[in-house]
């Protein structure tokens, strides 16, 4: 597989980013969703932030209020033994989250050659109610005509939904609320009405019987979202046994919609495969691909927060290469050019 990593790799660093609170530091900066805007590359990126340790022995767990007004900080001792402080990523009890231990916002970076970013120094879109209160995740980007639609998780007690909003400039946006009920996320819109609807991929997440699947449905206005239909499931072995979700935006090609999507094996490994859509009828599979067109190998991407992950949000086409960004290892953000031809031959 020809996957060209840019030399400048990881392009993003959270040291990049400065914090929006001089009390937090920068965990990560991954996961982006991308577009093309008067002649610059933009990523929206993930910022996951947590509140700077003052007093050893303790976990800070921030939040949003449950008014949407401010950031507030919890703390708890770590030898409480109410609470499994095991995974730093969360707290749980009985196996359960219950609480996360950063808090995330979207953050805008500039580029004029995709590869060296400017990175805006205030949060494009930040958490703002109940149902964000513990962040808002890995946004999509799709234009439409002149108005760009981010799609992005949106993380509270009530589990994670799929929030709307929208820019034309990148600098004012404009929220639609949830999108999609908890337990949802991995939401991406097609760039085009198809026989007069738009349509979306979803990956809803079933608590009793089923697994992290792929879906489409449809809408007459981008707001309220029906005919929701299995679009695809989890391999019976393999590289994305255990779950998967789309990536990026679809991509109009000859031979179908193109979908990029991330899948998971039993240890958590991430890589990402590619699927084909009918181009009139994109709830129906044409293809996908057997083995993943690209694993992580480099070391930022076996090694970081969460090692093991190569993660895609967004990807532009580019004469017959996919140019995709892709967060690596939950931390950093990172590009590679693989030729069009080369993600097809992973296709059945």
């Amino acid at each position: 597989m020809n996957v060209i990593r840019c030399a400048q790799n990881p392009v993003i660093r959270a040291e990049d980013v400065k914090p929006s609170r001089p009390d937090f530091k920068v965990l990560g900066a991954f996961n982006a969703g991308v577009a093309k805007y008067e002649g610059e590359t933009i990523l929206l990126l993930r910022v996951a932030e947590a509140p700077v340790l003052d007093r050893p022995g303790e976990v800070l767990v921030p939040r949003l209020n449950e008014a949407g007004t401010e950031v507030i900080v919890e703390r708890y001792e770590e030898t409480d033994p109410r609470y499994d402080f095991t995974d730093s990523r969360f707290v749980a009890v009985d196996g359960q989250v219950i609480m996360l231990t950063s808090l995330s916002h979207l953050r805008v970076a500039r580029s004029k050659d995709g590869v060296h970013f400017d990175i805006d120094p205030q949060p494009a879109l930040f958490p703002e109610n109940a149902l964000e209160a513990w962040g808002i995740e890995d946004p999509r980007i799709t234009q439409i005509g002149d108005t760009y639609y981010i799609t992005y998780s949106s993380a509270s007690i009530r589990g994670v939904g799929a929030g709307l909003a929208e820019t034309k400039d990148f600098v004012t946006f404009k929220r639609h609320g949830l999108m999609l009920a908890p337990e949802n996320k991995d939401v991406m819109l097609f760039p085009e009405k198809i026989d007069g609807k738009y349509y979306t991929l979803h990956r809803p997440v079933p608590k009793s019987f089923g697994a992290p699947e792929m879906w489409i449905a449809e809408s007459p206005d981008l707001l309220h979202w029906g005919n929701h239909r299995f679009l695809m499931g989890l391999s019976e072995q393999g590289w994305d046994s255990g779950r998967m979700g789309g990536g990026a935006v679809p991509i109009r090609t000859e031979r179908g919609w193109l979908v990029l999507y991330h899948g998971a094996d039993a240890k958590h490994r991430y890589c990402m495969g590619a699927a084909l859509l009918d181009l009139e009828d994109p709830g129906k599979v044409i293809a996908r691909s057997t083995r993943p067109f690209m694993e992580p190998e480099a070391d930022y991407e076996v090694n970081g927060f969460f090692g093991g992950v190569v993660f895609s949000c967004g990807a532009l086409l580019i004469g017959d290469t996919v140019r995709m960004y892709y967060g690596a290892a939950d931390e950093v953000m990172a590009v590679a050019d693989i030729p069009l031809d080369d993600i097809f031959s992973t296709l059945s």
